[in-house]
């Protein structure tokens, strides 16, 4: 195993580490010596898996530090970048920020015997999964904690172009989430931030499944899949990792589709 980030006090914060692609991400990372700050929202109930995990990243030999916050509270952002500011001193960066929030409704615009999509589903959806990315760069940026060469990586889906049932306010929040990385990508390019989405394919995460009619869109990734499966978290990490790399630095502005060919039919 390569360990090129090793040694050189480089972290990365993962916003929604604790599962899903967020803690796939932190696992590959932590492999090549990315030391980690891991912001999430754990249950109780999770919380020994979460902890399993979390010692199974520290016996990489990185430094990790975790927060369960609510990584959209203003307030909560503030308190983890002021006690990040002092865990990294004078010499410690952050190499990558990466946006996994999964938080947002799932509701009908029209619905009988239930109340359907509102107005603050909406708001709540987009100011989480698409707003948050830009608070977060912004915060960091504001502290003087991101590296020379930092990259912002978020998570995106088909549904930001495509109409699916229920996915109405999840579908604005990952357009808006695309449409917020590029401009990090236009105008945070001269202090030296790269931003790109990755389109994952189908992934069955505890997010996936919470979709209504779940079921029926994995089965049909699976016959429009080249490969016959579906998309694992280990997929979309190991792009993570690609794209944290010194050779990555002139991908900037992209949506990359990490999903097999999915996409082709």
């Amino acid at each position: 195993m390569v360990n090129e980030f090793s040694g050189k006090q480089y972290w990365a914060v993962i916003l929604g580490g604790s599962s899903g692609l967020g803690l796939a991400t932190a696992k590959k990372l932590a492999k090549h010596g990315l030391n980690l700050c891991l912001i999430h929202r754990t249950r109780k109930i999770d919380l020994p898996d979460v902890e399993a995990a979390f010692n199974q990243i520290e016996g990489e030999g990185v430094l990790l530090k975790h927060y369960n916050v609510d990584a959209t509270n203003p307030e909560k952002r503030a308190e983890v970048i002021a006690t990040l500011t002092n865990v990294l001193g004078a010499m410690g960066k952050v190499r990558a920020l990466i946006h996994s929030i999964a938080k947002g409704n799932l509701k009908p615009m029209v619905a009988d015997g239930q109340r359907p999509l509102q107005h603050d589903d909406f708001q709540l959806t987009i100011d989480a999964m698409a707003i948050s990315l830009y608070d977060w760069t912004r915060d960091l940026f504001d502290a003087g904690l991101f590296a020379a060469d930092t990259r912002v990586i978020s998570f995106t889906s088909e549904g930001s172009q495509k109409a699916w049932r229920n996915y109405a306010a999840v579908s604005a929040a990952k357009a808006a989430l695309e449409a917020i990385s590029r401009s990090i990508a236009l105008e945070m390019a001269p202090y030296g931030i790269r931003a790109n989405c990755i389109m994952a394919g189908v992934t069955d995460t505890a997010s996936f499944r919470m979709i209504p009619g779940a079921d029926s869109l994995r089965s049909h990734t699976l016959e429009r899949n080249p490969f016959s499966r579906l998309t694992t978290p280990e997929d979309v990490a190991n792009v993570v990792y690609l794209l944290c790399k010194d050779e990555a630095a002139w991908i900037n502005g992209t949506v990359i589709p990490v999903n097999g060919g999915e996409h082709l039919q």
